[in-house]
Formats: C-alpha cells, sequence, structure tokens
C-alpha cells in the first residue's frame, strides 16, 4: 500500500491542515493525564516546522455530541504541545467560520495552532461537505496522522480530502501501516502468533476469522474464551459468555483444525466467587468452574504453556487482555505474558485498545516492536485490509 507520505511534500510556506488524535484523558480540573497521543504526533509536527510550513492541527476530544463544552476544549492540548515543542502554539477558538479563518491567517512558516475540538459541530460526525469544505479553506495541503480515527469516514478525516490535491500520511500512520499491513497481514516473520483476549467474541469474529488466514498458532483467553469452553461442553460457572456466539466459537474451533492452526486455551483459571479484587479465589481446571464462581484471570499452568508457545514466534500480535487486569489480584496472567511476548524477540505488535494499558502497566512498552494508537481502526485494518481515511489519501 503505497500512499504519498509527508517527506514526498513541499512544506515551504505552505499552511498543512493535519488530523492529529489528541483524544486525550483530562482530570477534573482539565489537567491532562495521559500525552502518549500529543507525543506521537511530534515527529509529523517536526518535520512541517523544521521545513518552514504552518503546521495546522485538527482533533476531537471526547463525546461533546455537537455542543459547545468547555470540558472538552482541546486549550490544554495546546498548553502540553507548547512544552513539549519548547515554543508557543496558537490556540484557536474554533474550527471553522471568521475566527478560524483569523486566526489561521496570522500565522507564519514555522507556527503551530490547533482548532477547537472538532465534535462540537454534529457536521464532523456527519461527514457533511460543506463542513469538510470550511475546514479545507484552512489549509493548502492536508496530512492525516490520526490513525486512531481513520476507520471513521467524518469530515476531517475522509470528507475534506476531496477539495485537496495533496493529502498525505504523516509518519505515525506510515508506521502503522508498515507494521500493520506490511510485517503483519502481507509479509510476516514466521511462525506468526496472535494472542486475542478481551471479553466479546462478538467484537473480533471478523478479525478471527483473517487471522485463521494468516497465523500459525492462535491463542484465546480473556473473557472471550469462556464462550469457547461453552461451546465444547465445558463448565464455567458465572463466567461472563456470549451464548448467542456459541455456534460461532464452534465453526472457529473447526475453521482452526482444517487450517491446520494451533489453537490455544487456557489449562487452569484463577476463579473467584464475586467481581472484587477482594473476592475469594481459587485455582481450577477449565471444567472445573462451579456456579456462583467466575473466571477472572489465567492460570499458573496457562501462563507457563503460553509463554512457552511465544518461545521461537517470528511475529506476534496481541490485543486483549488475558484476565480482569483493571484489578490488581487478576492481573497476574495478562502481565506474565506481556512479558514473554517483550522478551520473544520477534517482532511484536499491539494491537490498540486494553493491551496498550497493559503494556504500559507492565513497563515493558519500550521492548515491543510497534504499539498502535488506535484499538477500533487496528481491528478493521486487520480485518478488512484497509480503512476509509487510508483509502482517501493520495495514491504514489
Amino acid at each position: 500500500m503505497k500512499k504519498l507520505f509527508i517527506e514526498d511534500l513541499n512544506v515551504k510556506d505552505k499552511k498543512v491542515l493535519m488530523r492529529v488524535d489528541f483524544n486525550v484523558p483530562l482530570d477534573a480540573n482539565g489537567n491532562i493525564t495521559d500525552d502518549t497521543r500529543i507525543i506521537a504526533a511530534l515527529p509529523s509536527i517536526r518535520y512541517i516546522i523544521k521545513n518552514g510550513g504552518i503546521a495546522i492541527l485538527m482533533s476531537h476530544l471526547g463525546r461533546p455530541k455537537g455542543k459547545k463544552n468547555p470540558s472538552m476544549s482541546l486549550a490544554p492540548t495546546a498548553k502540553r504541545l507548547s512544552e513539549l515543542l519548547g515554543k508557543p502554539v496558537k490556540f484557536i477558538h474554533d474550527c471553522v467560520g471568521p475566527e478560524a479563518e483569523k486566526g489561521v491567517a496570522e500565522l507564519k512558516p514555522g507556527d503551530v495552532a490547533i482548532l477547537e475540538n472538532l465534535r462540537f459541530y454534529d457536521a464532523e460526525e456527519k461527514n457533511d461537505p460543506e463542513f469538510a469544505k470550511s475546514l479545507a479553506k484552512l489549509g493548502d495541503i492536508y496530512v492525516n496522522d490520526a490513525f486512531g480515527t481513520a476507520h471513521r469516514a467524518h469530515a476531517s478525516t475522509e470528507g475534506v480530502n476531496k477539495y485537496f490535491k495533496q493529502c498525505a500520511t504523516g509518519y505515525l500512520m506510515m508506521k502503522e501501516i508498515k507494521f500493520l499491513h506490511d510485517e503483519l497481514l502481507e509479509n510476516p516473520k514466521k511462525p506468526l502468533i496472535a494472542i486475542l483476549g478481551g471479553a466479546k467474541v462478538s467484537d473480533k469474529i471478523g478479525v478471527v476469522k483473517k487471522l485463521l488466514e494468516k497465523v500459525d498458532t492462535l491463542i484465546i483467553g480473556g473473557g472471550m474464551a469462556y464462550t469457547f469452553l461453552k461451546a465444547q461442553g465445558k463448565k464455567i460457572g458465572s463466567s461472563i459468555c456470549e451464548d448467542d456466539q456459541l455456534e460461532t466459537a464452534r465453526a472457529i474451533i473447526a475453521d482452526a483444525k482444517k487450517r491446520g492452526v494451533n489453537l490455544l486455551f487456557p489449562d487452569d483459571y484463577v476463579v473467584a466467587d464475586k467481581f472484587d479484587n477482594d473476592a475469594n479465589q481459587k485455582i481450577v481446571s477449565p471444567d472445573g468452574i462451579e456456579n456462583g464462581w467466575m473466571g477472572m484471570d489465567i492460570g499458573p499452568k496457562t501462563i507457563e504453556k503460553f509463554s512457552k508457545s511465544l518461545k521461537g514466534a517470528g511475529t506476534i500480535f496481541w490485543n486483549g487482555p488475558l484476565g480482569v487486569f483493571e484489578l490488581p489480584n487478576f492481573a497476574k496472567g495478562t502481565m506474565e505474558v506481556a512479558k514473554a511476548v517483550a522478551d520473544s524477540g520477534a517482532v511484536t505488535v499491539i494491537g490498540g485498545g486494553d493491551s496498550v494499558s497493559a503494556i504500559n502497566q507492565s513497563g515493558l512498552a519500550d521492548k515491543i516492536s510497534h504499539i498502535s494508537t488506535g484499538g477500533g481502526a487496528s481491528m478493521e485494518y486487520l480485518e478488512k485490509g484497509e480503512l476509509v481515511g487510508i483509502n482517501a489519501l493520495t495514491d504514489k
């Protein structure tokens, strides 16, 4: 997949309208509690200003539902970006219309500005052509560096492209494409192992089917494993389960067998008598979860089995925790597997979402080849091999 890249552009004296993902968490006082997404956009911003361009950044934050909401203003991101860049960043109090146009007109080469929250207008999520046209008026060139929103056909991700001759990927978007497309879908180092966790089978059916065409081993843990256990006639007690997905689970098991994919499930579980960090707990076999008890984490045998299976892997893809890792007493399985992934020596890709929180908590993020910035986007990309926001960019 060859798309125009920011380095292919002559940005000197040009207004570069760039979609970033500054949807960052804020505390009650409006302070940013995690600036990972802002840091991720720095290479593209620095490229623009170093080469004499003007960086005009646009993003959403939260879900204001088309109404102006001061608690979801992007103003704190301008302050943090200014600190990270070591230079002033102008905050423009609107994203379209006279105020936005006036603010942009005052910018000079080397300047950086952030527009106000795109989702203060419902026209953004509706991909309204007039809104997209109003955004496009603010720039000479368009760059999309917001992979986390590239699966949404919104005005700032898809609609705006129609009004520019050159629409390119930024550094972050290019890195996502490289790892998800080239390293996973097209030319993975073998053996390729995928680890899927999280709560629901229904959220991952398309991805599972796609991965079965590619992987040598598929490891299933987390809440979704109980649906597979029940589908095989095992007792799961009060564990989370999607009864309407039992046939799907059976079909996946059959497809894996037909394709010769090594499908691994847990051999033991840490179960609890209630969903609470301080609940009574014990370790049981997969067929030994009694009524009134629920699976909360993978057990020691499973940790050993999963970790051993990762040794010698060429490529590992991981999406979804293997237990209720947000409760410290049930985080061991997820953390131990995170360590095994980090120590594997393989090309390692974390597919966004809670897996990113888990790898960050483990302190092993610097040992991972690529941590995707978009959970939903990365899973849709693996399933379909394309995203609407990437398709809209200019081909090389």
